[in-house]
């Protein structure tokens, strides 16, 4: 079997999407929760006229988690000529109904109500906006702000969203090019959430890795249309590593720095610390470093023994070189129509 066949199956088993058998009861809580937040922010006045799923599930991103809780981003919208001055309003009303169903740590943050549930692996964010003609507008503010760090603030969450699931950048194969991106992206969490200890985790925000992953993007197809997505992690790192994210702050330290590619075009780290910016920078650097080698290694056991090292045990070893003696040689698979690469 070929390192390409083998990524494929590690990412078979990593990736998580809405109508999973593993997601079906946090899918089940996310429709009974919006039903219920629907009729309690109604019967104050302010009935909800649409929802939509933001964040990994609505980019087929999502990857299952080795320990943590399965992640629910669903928002709500109001009318406009509905909405208080006071966003923070709208949001007391959710944080009652989540806590009147049995979440924990149900709280106000600064961007959504948040919250997870007491006895499922399930942890949910609900960020609230109004809009006006197609214009979105957040509501911002914490339980306990003065009316400086209240807001509705403008956004683009749609746009995001569609930002993240173009191809239009892609030329030829793009459909293909696309898929081999979102492999990309759950790789990159996969190995984030295995090699950061669980504090460093959460401040490496999902979002982040995938505006970096996208804006530097190297996809790798030949002229044959076989796919290495080996390479095309690795050069996509080297561009991430070479672009304008990390900024030195001297003594080899750095700050991360990514840019929203739509309104409010905020940076996704605004806050972060030299110290997760370090981090982040080493730890992407001896991941390029690691992948030199596996790109250079000649048998394929030996090649999926360091990507185990890298991505952990959901990365299968195989047992012998019994379908392996022939497979270094043929580091590609077959992907579809033939394309040639093209970055993001």
């Amino acid at each position: 079997m070929s390192i390409q066949a083998k990524f494929l199956n590690f990412h078979d088993k990593i990736k998580l999407g809405r109508e999973d058998d593993e997601y079906k009861s946090a899918r089940e809580k996310d429709d009974s929760i919006l039903k219920a937040v629907k009729k309690a922010l109604k019967d104050e006045g302010y009935p909800v006229i649409e929802d939509f799923l933001q964040g990994s599930q609505s980019t087929a991103t999502a990857v299952k988690h080795p320990a943590d809780d399965f992640d629910i981003d669903r928002s709500v919208v109001i009318a406009f000529d509905d909405a208080p001055d006071d966003p923070v309003k709208v949001k007391k009303i959710v944080l009652k109904v989540l806590e009147d169903r049995g979440f924990k740590n149900a709280k106000i943050k600064t961007p959504c109500v948040t919250a997870d549930y007491s006895s499922l692996s399930l942890h949910i964010d609900i960020p609230i906006y109004r809009e006006q003609n197609g214009i979105y507008e957040l509501a911002i503010g914490k339980n306990n702000s003065n009316d400086e760090n209240k807001e509705w603030s403008n956004s683009d969450p749609k746009g995001l969203r569609d930002w993240i699931n173009s191809k239009a950048n892609y030329i030829g194969s793009a459909s293909d090019k696309l898929k081999q991106f979102k492999r990309t992206v759950r790789y990159l969490k996969r190995w984030r959430d295995v090699k950061f200890s669980s504090a460093v985790v959460k401040k490496i925000f999902s979002i982040g890795l995938t505006v970096m992953a996208k804006e530097k993007f190297q996809p790798n197809f030949d002229d044959n249309g076989k796919t290495s997505d080996l390479k095309a992690l690795r050069d996509t790192i080297s561009a991430i590593l070479n672009g304008w994210y990390f900024n030195s702050q001297g003594n080899e330290q750095y700050k991360v720095s990514v840019d929203l590619p739509t309104s409010p075009y905020r940076d996704i780290f605004d806050g972060s610390s030299v110290n997760t910016g370090t981090q982040l920078y080493n730890k992407l650097t001896s991941l390029k470093n690691k992948l030199d080698k596996v790109i250079a290694e000649g048998d394929v056991i030996k090649q999926c023994k360091l990507l185990n090292e890298i991505f952990g045990d959901d990365f299968e070893v195989p047992s012998s070189t019994s379908n392996a003696s022939t497979a270094a040689k043929a580091t590609y698979v077959t992907a579809g129509v033939a394309g040639t690469s093209q970055g993001a």
